[in-house]
């Protein structure tokens, strides 16, 4: 392979995305614990939560209890509604107005879950966790297959490149197989749905939430 064409060859990204992997049991975020504390703190109950996000209670209630591990699209829509950045749920925020990680210094990832938390759909790693205030969320994401292709749809945007394997991409009625380098951009105002195309893919995500007015 030539040179110029090393930029899609996941040998090029193998320190960045190999930890995924390697460091999932031992570095798993509790998402589930922070959503209770952000609730709590702001004395809203389980009802009042699922009333304004339109989820069910039960459903909630297992994402507290870390037996359902939340889709992004899902913890995006619970901090707008919790008003707190995504951020805050994925890493420690600090007051610097910069974030750099070093390979040696990678960060905790968490994973989510199908619907009932009997599947993995996808684990992912922050790539600038401590920048406070942001608004994009740099992600690198390894992708498992979705069978039942269920989507999601919150407010922001997202922009998708490819590193490794075959990613299904479904946005609205549209339907893509994207192949290492390939890259998309969507509103996530509509119904999407990112998956490996068979066993598992690695992807550079965009997630941009949108600025509160």
């Amino acid at each position: 392979m030539t040179e110029e064409k090393r930029y899609i060859n996941v040998d090029y990204f193998e320190s960045l995305t190999g930890s995924i992997e390697e460091r999932e049991e031992a570095e798993i975020i509790d998402i589930g614990k922070k959503i209770k504390e952000i609730r709590e703190e702001k004395g809203l109950t389980l009802e009042e939560l699922a009333s304004s996000t339109g989820y069910e209670k039960e459903l909630l209630e297992k994402i507290e209890k870390g037996e359902i591990q939340p889709q992004l699209g899902t913890i995006i829509k619970l901090s707008k509604v919790l008003d707190r950045g995504l951020g805050e749920f994925l890493g420690e925020e600090s007051d610097r107005p910069y974030c750099l990680i070093t390979k040696e210094k990678r960060k905790r990832i968490s994973r989510s879950t199908s619907p009932k938390g009997q599947r993995e759909l996808y684990s992912y790693m922050s790539l600038a966790p401590d920048v406070k205030g942001r608004h994009m969320e740099p992600l690198i994401v390894h992708l498992r297959e979705n069978p039942d292709e269920e989507t999601s749809i919150h407010d922001g945007e997202e922009f998708i490149f490819v590193l490794e394997g075959e990613v299904i991409a479904k946005i609205g009625d549209h339907r893509f197989e994207l192949s290492p380098g390939d890259s998309i951009y969507y509103l996530s105002n509509y119904p999407h749905m990112l998956a490996a195309k068979k066993d598992s893919a690695t992807i550079l995500a965009v997630i941009f939430e949108g600025i509160k007015k």
